[in-house]
């Protein structure tokens, strides 16, 4: 393979790297034993696992540092690859639960990556509950994307038990993307938005005038309750958006789908609003424990797929939107209407706009995140936005692998600077799974945030849902009865 030039945002994450802020990504991957599996199942895998030295890309990519005049380092082909450093083994105690294999990936998490290898790492994880075994998988976001990351595992999988019991280990299953460039629909994530920004530098400068009529526009709207517009440094500061140390805390959180739309139904929403107002609830409460709440509520930046009113294309446009979390209101129905209405009029206001204005507009919007990461001014400046919350689709059938059904995948993304919390979900066979990476210094007891997630969406469930009548039971109406009598 010919050498591979870094693009400038994939260049970003290695020159902004820190021992405080690696950044590389993550996805745990949680698995149940085959039926009748031998008692050394987990022995076979990681020895086979080792002992497997065919790779595809991006797996065997390292980098190489240029020592000319373009400083920008390019992607090689490594041949002599160590599997005994990229593949390791881990044990809970038995019987280890959701928390205990929270804390080990917090500290997995929490390491760099050696960039002088393939810049990823595959930690085998037994001793789980329920005959359950994980893989936690990190690689550096300039290799890849997180979110992209875990759809490339899970193509590394099959639907079929039987035939998943052939499949090499992932980093031997080939890369559908690479093989078919531009087919794949880019994910709303902060990386693929940053990267729409980055395209749009080369848009026209026709498009200036609508440019400074949407933010114009924009500005019209702050402070009308009816619009619910929320512009980008209008959010409050809190303990979520100061400097960060290097340790990690991870945490998990899953619910069923159908759960999550039957309330979305109900109030007329769409199902990210309800995973908004999940966890706004579940942050209110957290920072209220802690008597950090701003009176002002928090405000998400979230990465959507928005097509333009003149795109007829049939892929999806990557843009980045700026909402309100309700945190300020104590009612559930509040909470989630605020969310819904300020949502709605970012996304109308943003697919309002033609197509190569609206990459302008993203490049404006994305332009602080990327100067913020260039600079290291993270953490000393009023935040743009309080947290990064994205909710990426997945498979909706359950994967195999060696006979192993996978139940579960959670991401772990990028805590940096002025961003000491990450809530990055994606769905999966009928699940949505949340992942909470956090600062360990910034968010002591962030495992919490899971638990009250739990609780914000029953109490979401409650406020929504009409109560039931209590039934009459036959000693009510013979004792109305008695009472009438007794009138008369």
């Amino acid at each position: 393979m010919a050498s591979v030039r870094l693009n400038p945002l994939d260049s970003a994450w290695l020159f902004t790297e820190s021992r405080a802020t690696p950044n590389h990504v993550g996805g745990l991957l949680e698995f149940r034993l085959p039926e009748g599996a031998p008692r050394d199942f987990m022995r076979q895998l990681m020895a086979e696992f080792r002992g497997h030295q065919e790779f595809s890309p991006p797996w065997n990519r390292r980098l190489k540092y240029a020592f000319n005049k373009n400083p920008v380092p390019v992607w090689i082909e490594d041949d002599n690859i160590d599997l005994e450093y990229h593949v390791r083994h881990a044990a809970l105690p038995w019987p280890g639960g959701e928390r205990e294999l929270g804390e080990l990936v917090g500290r997995l998490q929490s390491t760099p990556l050696d960039l002088s290898r393939p810049p990823w790492e595959c930690t085998i994880i037994e001793g789980l509950e329920d005959d359950r075994f994980a893989m936690f998988i990190k690689m550096h976001h300039s290799l890849i994307d997180g979110v992209s990351g875990i759809k490339l595992l899970q193509r590394a999988m099959s639907p079929d038990c039987a035939k998943s019991l052939s499949l090499p280990p992932f980093w031997a299953a080939g890369s559908e993307s690479a093989a078919r460039p531009g087919r794949d629909i880019p994910l709303p994530t902060v990386a693929n938005a940053a990267a729409a920004a980055i395209q749009a530098l080369r848009g026209q400068a026709q498009t200036v005038p609508q440019l400074v009529a949407a933010f114009a526009t924009m500005l019209k709207r702050v402070g009308d309750p009816g619009e619910g517009m929320i512009v980008p440094f209008a959010s409050p500061r809190s303990i979520l958006n100061g400097r960060v140390r290097e340790k990690r805390r991870f945490a998990t959180q899953q619910f069923s789908i159908e759960r999550l739309r039957t309330l979305a139904k109900a109030a007329e929403c769409t199902l990210n609003d309800v995973v908004l107002a999940i966890c706004g609830g579940a942050l209110r409460r957290f920072l209220l424990e802690s008597d950090s709440l701003p009176e002002q509520s928090l405000t998400t930046g979230i990465p959507v797929s928005v097509r333009p009113k003149d795109d007829e294309g049939s892929g999806n446009a990557i843009t980045f939107i700026i909402a309100t979390l309700g945190t300020d209101l104590d009612d559930a129905r509040e909470r989630l209407e605020a969310i819904r209405n300020s949502v709605r009029h970012a996304k109308n206001h943003v697919q309002s706009l033609p197509k190569q204005a609206m990459l302008q507009y993203t490049i404006l919007l994305m332009a602080p995140t990327i100067i913020t990461l260039l600079t290291g001014i993270g953490g000393r400046t009023r935040p743009m936005f309080n947290i990064t919350i994205s909710n990426v689709p997945g498979p909706d059938k359950p994967l195999y692998f060696r006979g192993a059904e996978l139940v579960a995948t959670y991401p772990a993304s990028i805590v940096t600077h002025g961003q000491a919390l990450n809530i990055t979900c994606q769905s999966y066979a009928g699940s949505m799974n949340f992942g909470f990476t956090g600062c360990h210094s910034s968010l002591p007891s962030m495992q919490r945030l899971a638990v009250y997630a739990a609780d914000a969406l029953q109490e979401l469930e409650t406020a929504i849902f009409p109560k039931p009548k209590p039934a009459r039971t036959a000693t009510a109406t013979r004792s109305r009865k008695r009472a009438t009598a007794k009138t008369s």
